[in-house]
């Protein structure tokens, strides 16, 4: 951990514990735990690997800094895009039917589907009036800008999670449907955070375009390499295991660069339900048509484009290098 995630990072965890803390009231304490849960910070198996890495709240406050604004005035804003995300995870969870979440029973798993997603919804009200604890900082017009920004990037979230689902029933899928739905899903709102961040920090519209454009094209090749390490990723290292996308039939961008070949994987894929024991003989034939090179090539275009936009803001001194090496890391660069 660097220098400057050592002082951002505990101070992100603070303030999400602050804002999750209006729930922290006796005839509602077990509605709180089931949120700190959820958060990483207790019962069985909490702590750093439960919580998450906090790259989207990371990148607003490195955001912020860059363009000359004041990190901890940005907090609450820090936590309202990761209580955004925890809140889409939540309920992904449920739409999905996964039990499992970062090696823990999800929160619908433990106190059932009904409660589940009562908790994705204080999680997204709670992301809002963190907001709000903006007007202590900044001005109206500021907090309202940032408001209308992290609410679009909300309604690209329902959009991009409304193509995924619906994408589970198609076999007709091309290329650009897939960028339609991880532009909604994860672009919008790393996006957004890059944005919002370079907002607080008082810069000028260019500057801030150039942000956006940054956390957009980093957004779509952290999707890319999660697709990826979905088939071919170490799963001791990921912590995701390298069965499930093939099993549960998620239509990743190395699935459907294989469908499009219409070879020997697309035969077997349209041929019905996939079990785990086919698992290393798919990810080969997928390998063999190109999928995975194809799948590595276009991460590194996205990283790349990602790098060519942040350049072009051209933050400055120690922050902006976290920036970079935090891009680059992200994407299992060196630099």
């Amino acid at each position: 951990m660097t220098d400057i995630q050592s002082a951002y990072l505990p101070a992100i965890e603070n303030e999400l514990q602050r804002q999750i803390s209006r729930l922290d009231i006796p005839h509602l304490h077990p509605f709180h735990d089931m949120l700190a849960y959820h958060m990483g910070w207790i019962g069985e198996g909490s702590g750093r690997s439960a919580q998450g890495k906090r790259i989207r709240p990371l990148l607003l406050l490195l955001s912020c800094a860059a363009c000359g604004g004041d990190w901890n005035a940005a907090l609450p804003a820090a936590a309202s895009v990761e209580l955004v995300h925890n809140f889409s995870l939540v309920h992904d969870d449920i739409q999905d039917n996964s039990a499992t979440r970062r090696g823990r029973d999800t929160i619908w798993v433990k106190w059932g589907m009904p409660q589940g997603i009562n908790a994705g919804d204080a999680l997204f009200v709670i992301s809002n009036l963190a907001l709000l604890d903006l007007l202590s900082s900044f001005s109206a017009e500021q907090v309202i800008t940032a408001s209308i920004i992290l609410h679009t990037s909300c309604l690209n979230l329902t959009e991009g999670q409304y193509l995924d689902l619906s994408y589970e029933k198609r076999s007709d899928l091309v290329l650009e449907e897939y960028w339609t739905m991880v532009t909604g899903k994860t672009a919008a709102l790393i996006s957004a955070c890059c944005a919002i961040g370079s907002l607080l920090g008082g810069t000028d519209e260019i500057t801030r375009d150039a942000y956006r454009n940054f956390g957009h094209y980093l957004g779509l090749a952290f999707q890319v390499q999660d697709d990826y390490l979905g088939i071919w990723g170490d799963s001791a290292l990921t912590g995701k295991s390298t069965e499930s996308d093939l099993v549960t039939g998620k239509i990743s961008l190395p699935v459907l660069f294989g469908l499009n070949q219409k070879g020997a994987f697309a035969k077997r894929w349209l041929g019905g339900s996939i079990s785990a024991d086919e698992v290393l003989g798919l990810s080969n034939l997928l390998e063999a048509e190109g999928a995975r090179l194809y799948s590595q090539n276009t991460a590194d275009q996205m990283t790349d484009t990602a790098l060519q936009f942040l350049r072009s803001a051209d933050p400055p001194g120690d922050v902006g290098q976290e920036l970079f090496d935090l891009a680059n890391r992200l994407m299992g660069r060196r630099g």
